[in-house]
């Protein structure tokens, strides 16, 4: 009897209408409509398939992976699958007057409406989950005038070079780095105007070896001043992300930069609440600077709010040391936060990159698809 079964003979197009019923939530499409199904091969019984998702840090991987696999198996005859699970991100298509830079996927500008939240940390520990789900990550420190980002990332020490009149990066923990702090002494004020910084942070976007990234973070100055709008108006950004703490005035600043980004017409890819709340020793949750004020600012302002990460004495230990906490301590709960957040902003560019370049900034529908996927993120991750 199951001789006979195997003997059936099974169609690519059987094994297409199979999969054209499993959707992406995210996405709200069926991963056949996407183009993430390819070489379908059949041989008796046995199926094998290649699924490449949007993005390898997909905050719903394992649940399509899963639904992939069961809906093969479920077309008659079908006795093995095989599955290769890749991923690839999508580029930026080109836009007129915006700088776009080879090889470069997805850049993503993180910003706050104030200094002291916590934005550079932010930035860093983003960039090395990202890698650890599976993404090439560059990082961009483009706060010319306080450039913190090599001694969190390990690398103050580096001595830049160049190649066929190209400046080589820092690399560490994955990530390759350019910032301003590598060209002058530590003691050394960078006193300049708009025009320079502008031209600054241009050669950083050009005349650097990057290489292949799937996502450049920019570590952008905390405000809204020139840095900001080199970014918005010259170069082709995926979106930005906007970090605050909990606390009244944070947000109050937060909602500028939300409001700037909108104006430029970037899409805003989410809100991160940083230092929540702590935990005090014996399990005591205290809110230092309240709660809560970043998802209801989110909320409000009908952006993706992409998590919350706790107030912890490890993340600044990390800095110091120049060994982020997603690399001292990974399986930390902070570390997991850290991750899902990177899972949620990747899904935010999957998002907006079926949608035309110029649609206007977030809406409620996204932030509802941020919502769901967001309680993917905690099942399904790694």
């Amino acid at each position: 009897m199951f001789g006979k079964k195997n003997t059936q003979k099974i169609s690519s197009e059987q094994i297409l209408a199979a999969l054209s019923r499993v959707m992406d939530p995210d996405l709200n499409m069926d991963i056949v409509t996407l183009g993430m199904i390819s070489e379908v091969k059949i041989d008796g019984g046995k199926v094998s398939f290649t699924l490449t998702l949007t993005t390898p840090a997909c905050p719903v991987k394992e649940k399509l992976e899963q639904e992939a696999r069961e809906a093969v198996l479920s077309v008659p005859g079908v006795t093995d699958v095989e599955m290769v699970s890749t991923a690839q991100v999508s580029s930026r298509g080109n836009v007129a007057g915006k700088t776009s830079v080879p090889g470069i996927k997805q850049i993503i500008a993180i910003t706050s409406g104030k200094g002291g939240v916590g934005k550079t940390t932010v930035s860093i520990n983003l960039s090395v989950a990202l890698t650890q789900l599976g993404a090439k990550v560059g990082l961009l420190d483009a706060d010319i005038t306080g450039p913190n980002s090599p001694i969190m990332l390990g690398v103050g020490d580096y001595q830049p070079t160049a190649k066929d009149n190209r400046i080589i990066p820092a690399e560490n923990h994955g990530i390759k780095c350019i910032s301003m702090a590598f060209f002058v002494a530590s003691d050394t004020p960078v006193i300049w105007r708009g025009p320079m910084l502008d031209k600054a942070i241009r050669q950083f976007l050009t005349d650097v070896e990057w290489g292949e990234l799937d996502y450049l973070i920019v570590d952008m100055p905390p405000g809204t001043g020139d840095a900001q709008l080199t970014m918005c108006q010259a170069t082709n950004l995926a979106g930005g992300v906007i970090v605050t703490t909990p606390q009244a005035v944070a947000c109050l600043d937060a909602r500028k930069g939300t409001a700037m980004f909108t104006q430029m017409n970037v899409p805003v890819l989410g809100l991160i609440e940083n230092m929540s709340y702590f935990e005090a020793p014996g399990g005591q949750r205290i809110e230092i600077f309240g709660h809560g004020g970043g998802k209801s600012l989110a909320q409000e302002m009908e952006i993706p709010f992409l998590g919350e990460i706790a107030l912890d004495q490890h993340v600044r230990e990390g800095g110091d040391k120049g060994v982020p906490i997603t690399i001292a301590q990974p399986d930390a709960p902070i570390s997991q936060a850290f991750r899902d957040i990177a899972k949620q902003l990747a899904a935010q560019i999957s998002i907006r990159s079926l949608q035309p370049q110029e649609a206007a900034p977030a809406c409620t529908e996204d932030h509802d698809h941020s919502k769901h996927s967001h309680s993917h993120s905690h099942s399904h991750s790694h």
